[in-house]
């Protein structure tokens, strides 16, 4: 029988594949595959040199195929870091924006305390993508159509990509969804990644591959996305609070009642959303370390992971 707790590769439909790591929380990412006999085009790779080779070597046991592109949905090192074990002729595509980020990270050269365990990254480095778009593109691997999409905003990052199979209705969406645990979005937008939401849905996907937590089908899609949407919601109208009040991020945090949020993984990430709000809302940049440090002052500790 076959352990849950363990990273395993699920096939969805003709030659697409999501590498699914549970338990999706601080850097336990999906990732994904289009096998063709032309060439494989991967979707993310994994924030360690042993994850991203588990990711690789279930690959090889359904194809011999080479892995010829891959697509970064955006910049976190949990989706990215994995790259520098990409075959070297391995053409690697991102948001102009998520090359950028990747290249100023200063994460993996010394990880700060904000995590505990600190992940333990192996040889792994942060290879940038290869091949930018600011829009969108279409990959094409023999007969197989692999559409690459961006939402045309900042959402959960500033360079947020989709890959969506339009064959076999499979999209992988990367973090702009995160099923039963907590969102992210201290790095793009809150109103956003609000906005995505509906964008999401105009593909009418048979599946979704999230980029934390299980895979979503069509009959659940609908209530994961009004999930993320009083979510979003919930923020929002915490944040206007605070403004109003002038409370910080992290006290209006301790004041917001979380309700049906209160038991989601990583829970304290609404400190780091209301940072990314009230930044938003003053037109400043977020101080990402401020806001690290009390997400860690909210959760009473470093942030918990499994990596």
């Amino acid at each position: 029988m076959s352990d849950e707790r363990e990273p395993r590769l699920e096939a969805l439909a003709d030659g697409a594949y999501a590498w699914v790591q549970p338990d999706g929380t601080w850097w336990v990412n999906n990732a994904g595959a289009v096998v063709t006999d032309a060439g494989i085009l991967i979707v993310d790779t994994c924030a360690t040199e042993w994850r991203t080779r588990a990711f690789l070597a279930a690959l090889e046991q359904v194809s011999d195929s080479p892995i010829t592109v891959a697509v970064n949905t955006h910049l976190h090192g949990d989706h990215t870091y994995g790259n520098s074990l990409l075959p070297p002729a391995t053409a690697i595509i991102g948001h102009e924006n998520t090359r950028a980020g990747i290249l100023a990270d200063p994460v993996i050269d010394g990880c700060p305390p904000f995590w505990a365990p600190v992940p333990d990254w192996g040889a792994v480095v942060r290879p940038p993508p290869t091949l930018t778009t600011s829009t969108s593109l279409t990959v094409h691997l023999g007969d197989r159509r692999i559409e690459v999409e961006h939402p045309g905003h900042p959402a959960h990052t500033a360079g947020d990509l989709v890959v969506w199979l339009p064959d076999v209705r499979v999209l992988f969406v990367g973090d702009l969804l995160f099923h039963r645990v907590t969102p992210l979005v201290f790095m793009g937008s809150v109103d956003g990644a609000l906005r995505a939401l509906d964008w999401i849905a105009t593909f009418e996907p048979d599946l979704v591959v999230p980029g934390h937590g299980p895979l979503i089908g069509p009959a659940e899609l609908p209530d994961v996305l009004e999930t993320h949407r009083n979510y979003y919601n919930l923020v929002l109208d915490t944040a206007r609070r605070a403004s109003r009040d002038g409370l910080t991020p992290l006290a209006a945090a301790r004041n917001c009642e979380l309700g049906a949020f209160a038991d989601q993984p990583d829970a304290e990430r609404i400190v780091l959303n209301l940072h990314r709000a009230r930044a938003d809302d003053l037109a400043v940049e977020m101080n990402l370390m401020e806001a690290l440090a009390d997400a860690v002052t909210f959760n009473g500790g470093p942030m918990h992971t499994s990596v």
